[in-house]
């Protein structure tokens, strides 16, 4: 997969194209590019995704706790894995959002995009002040010469409601629960940055996570069975986030031990898959009872490993 920082970027190949911000890559999503890529197949054209970052709510609605299901970079690896030709992330900013519907349609997608077929939702807006539906793109279609197919409004509701489904899964811990939704594994992506060593003094060495966006959404604290692709080999752990309650911190820390592994990983970036919910984040009386409670949740870890292995 290309992928294109501006849509005067973009090769100018014939495409087909969907629009979106295809937050998490849910199974929502999957539907509608999966149709994306097989029409690209079947008619020569490249399967491309226009995106936009930052999310348009964030420059619109100034809505600057929204935080997403995936980063740019998780986003990549994702549709990159769906078989996508193309994504194009353009800038979202006030002058792109005042754009009319008909320089929008002339400009973007049959000038910079090449749009032969276009696969987007009965409730698509666009164009200044979002005036302008999917009546307007076909009648656009009819002169410019590219067809638009219409996503049902079924498949529409689904995604919206997994995206909402997604988040309110996460706050509450219930990771399984929002694999489900994603058809995936909910991941964090981050590179392991030193930390202050309370781990290796409970015997637990771990990998501090610096997440690489301060948009991501992180789940409920608490710990949680991983697992993570290492030097080309699955390692699988267990991810603590919170605030280490017991120590007395109130900074924000994801921290992940791996089982059996003693590799320096200082400096390496992980994609971290999350795999199930162990318990929540407690404060422990005293360290003795902590490392008891470590030890019982890698127990429960490598039950886990063992029966899904």
């Amino acid at each position: 997969m290309k992928v294109y920082n501006a849509l005067k970027d973009y090769n100018n190949h014939p495409s087909v194209i969907t629009i979106g911000t295809f937050d998490g890559v849910h199974l929502g999503h999957k539907k509608i590019i999966e149709r994306l890529c097989e029409f690209g197949q079947n008619n020569q054209l490249n399967s491309l995704i226009l995106t936009f970052f930052p999310h348009p709510r964030m420059v619109l609605n100034k809505d600057y706790n929204l935080k997403l299901l995936s980063t740019i970079e998780e986003k990549k690896t994702r549709l990159e894995a769906l078989g996508v030709d193309a994504l194009v992330i353009e800038p979202f900013t006030i002058d792109f959002a005042n754009l009319s519907a008909e320089d929008y349609v002339k400009t973007v997608l049959v000038e910079q995009l090449n749009a032969k077929h276009i696969i987007i939702g009965y409730d698509h807006r666009f164009g200044k002040n979002r005036t302008a539906n999917i009546d307007d793109l076909k009648f656009y279609g009819s002169s410019l010469g590219f067809t638009v197919e219409e996503i049902p409004a079924e498949d529409i509701e689904a995604v919206s409601i997994s995206s909402t489904k997604i988040r309110h899964a996460l706050h509450e811990g219930l990771i399984e629960k929002a694999n489900r939704y994603l058809g995936d594994h909910y991941t964090i992506q981050g590179i392991v940055v030193k930390g202050k060593g309370i781990g290796k003094s409970l015997n637990y060495p771990t990998a501090n996570i610096k997440i690489n966006s301060d948009l991501k959404l992180i789940p409920k604290h608490g710990v949680y069975i991983v697992k993570c692709l290492i030097d080309n080999k699955f390692c699988w752990g267990m991810m603590n986030i919170g605030v280490n309650p017991t120590f007395d911190n109130n900074e924000l820390s994801i921290e992940v031990h791996f089982l059996d592994y003693d590799g320096d990983l200082y400096g390496n970036a992980l994609n971290i898959e999350l795999l199930k919910h162990l318990r929540n984040e407690k404060k422990f009386n005293s360290i003795e009872n902590l490392k008891n409670q470590i030890a019982l949740d890698e127990s429960q870890t490598r039950d886990f490993i063992n029966n899904h292995v």
